[in-house]
């Protein structure tokens, strides 16, 4: 951020255009800052950082479910032939809050962010793989805590269009279960991590093991999904979280 507000000194002080600006010229700031480094001294950057400043293979892999440290994972679209539940997701972020567009003082707190898996994309940079959720997240409008603190959710309205991928190691699974009082709400519940064992021949976790879709699709351009939600004006941006090995 500082090179940014060197590099732009009469907005120093509007803290979320800074954010923006940092947002979407980042890849490109690393590269350059990698190869800087590279023709200075060849041993001074990590294998792996420079394997990410690379950018991985534009051609990506899709699943239908995924393992991470003994959760399993689904998209939306394979919940609905099976009968359990493990496409829901929440994340736990800092967030730049602004009132209006226009706010030019934001507030950074934690806010948490609950989603539902529509694609698990796998990113490969050549020595290594990251797995990535599409989500639905829901916007903010649906979403309130009753008098006897349940979180209740209205999946139907979906919200931060613009902002729509989360690594897949910073998300906690939750699932989703419809409240008989309150129709198209549905209440958040939080269980202990189920954790599956690759059982050969076992009716209940068969497919448990990764399941690919038979296809796979180019990465697009960060541009075209500006272009297609348009100005949302999002009252959140979720910021990037801690580093988190998966196992």
């Amino acid at each position: 951020m500082i090179h940014i507000k060197t590099a732009y000194p009469k907005f120093r002080k509007r803290t979320k255009w800074l954010q923006d600006k940092h947002n979407s010229t980042f890849i490109q700031w690393l590269r350059f800052k990698v190869q800087s480094e590279l023709e200075e001294d060849n041993n001074g950057v990590p294998e792996n950082l420079r394997w990410l400043a690379a950018g991985p293979n534009m051609a990506v892999p899709l699943y239908r479910s995924y393992l991470i440290k003994g959760i399993k994972f689904n998209i939306k679209a394979q919940d609905d032939v099976r009968t359990t539940q493990n496409s829901g997701v929440y994340l736990l972020a800092q967030t730049m809050q602004v009132a209006s567009a226009k706010d030019k003082n934001p507030i950074l707190s934690n806010m948490g962010f609950y989603g539902v898996i529509q694609e698990i994309w796998d990113l490969d940079y050549q020595k290594f793989t990251i797995p990535v959720f599409r989500c639905d997240w829901i916007d903010s409008s649906g979403l309130v805590v009753d008098e006897l603190g349940f979180t209740l959710v209205d999946l139907s309205k979906i919200g931060h269009r613009n902002d729509q991928f989360v690594l897949a190691s910073q998300v906690k699974q939750i699932f989703f279960v419809d409240d008989p009082m309150h129709r198209g709400w549905s209440v958040v519940l939080s269980m202990p991590n189920r954790e599956y064992n690759d059982v050969i021949g076992d009716e209940v976790l068969g497919d448990v093991i990764i399941e690919c879709e038979p296809f796979t699709r180019g990465m697009p351009n960060v541009d075209t999904f500006d272009e297609l939600v348009g100005e949302l004006g999002g009252q959140n941006i979720r910021d990037g979280c801690e580093d988190i090995w998966i196992e």
